[in-house]
């Protein structure tokens, strides 16, 4: 069996590497970091050396009527958002890797758009849009915008999937008796799931956070947690916004571990060989 590394400047490459991707990975993270103890920080000020441990801003922030009504809005909006994209999404995906049509590079283009264009282009063509129509300043608003910015994580995550499908399953489905319907529900998308459930992670993750389509379109009373956290941020910088970050962190670092762990499930179901 063949060794990794063999000679002296071989094995020396081999931990220096690792040693450098190590720096550079707490580099990039060390801003996200730098931010946790200070959210147990007894002062009003951000800053170090911490003078003391104090749970006062998660108690102002689980308390507080105003960051109560955004961690709601968000709970509200974010997963209605994520329902709408998945469904989108996944319904876009299908037909595009099915079929062969005039203009379906120009389609898949024009449905990750809002990816690649910048936000606030995209919050004012919706505000541009939806202002006519009276969606401005409500829930549907906010639910179908957030919607537009997810449905291209789950169009990517779920085509990449059905690259590997085996349509000939959907044809035995139909063979055997099987409406679309059924044979949809029953076939397609278990074995679509994987990238059907890592899309919902992505898009709930990128409405959770969003802030400026949400400032075009919100009102005062629709106020989510990443645009009150703007709020307090322009306003007065309060220990508070780093509990709310610490909170955010903790949440989107469980989303990557579900992520990672269905990655190794989906691996270990590829490579596993009948007996």
């Amino acid at each position: 069996m063949l060794q990794p590394y063999t000679s002296l400047p071989e094995r020396v490459w081999y931990y220096a590497f690792r040693v450098l991707c190590g720096l550079i990975l707490l580099f990039l993270i060390m801003p996200i970091i730098v931010i946790i103890p200070l959210s147990f920080n007894s002062d009003s000020f951000l800053m170090y050396p911490m003078s003391g441990f104090s749970l006062r801003w998660y108690e102002e922030f689980f308390g507080s009527e105003v960051w109560r009504t955004a961690l709601k809005n968000s709970m509200i909006i974010s997963p209605l958002a994520t329902v709408v994209a998945v469904v989108l999404g996944t319904l876009a995906s299908i037909g595009l890797v099915r079929a062969n049509f005039p203009g379906k590079a120009l389609l898949v283009s024009i449905l990750i758009a809002p990816m690649v264009v910048p936000v606030v282009i995209v919050g004012v063509a919706v505000y541009l849009f939806f202002s006519p129509l009276g969606l401005t300043g409500s829930y549907t608003g906010l639910v179908l915008a957030h919607a537009v910015l997810g449905v291209p994580f789950v169009v990517i995550t779920v085509t990449a999937t059905l690259q590997g499908f085996d349509y000939n399953l959907v044809r035995a489905a139909a063979s055997l008796g099987a409406n679309p319907v059924t044979t949809f529900f029953k076939v397609t998308l278990p074995l679509v799931a994987p990238g059907v459930v890592s899309g919902a992670l992505f898009a709930f993750a990128t409405s959770f956070d969003e802030v400026v389509v949400t400032l075009f379109l919100a009102s005062p009373e629709q106020s989510t947690l990443p645009r009150q956290m703007f709020s307090g941020i322009r306003d007065n910088i309060s220990p508070t916004i780093a509990a709310v970050a610490t909170v955010l962190i903790v949440l989107a670092t469980l989303m990557l571990l579900v992520l990672e762990r269905m990655r190794r499930n989906n691996e270990r179901l590829r490579t596993a060989k009948p007996e």
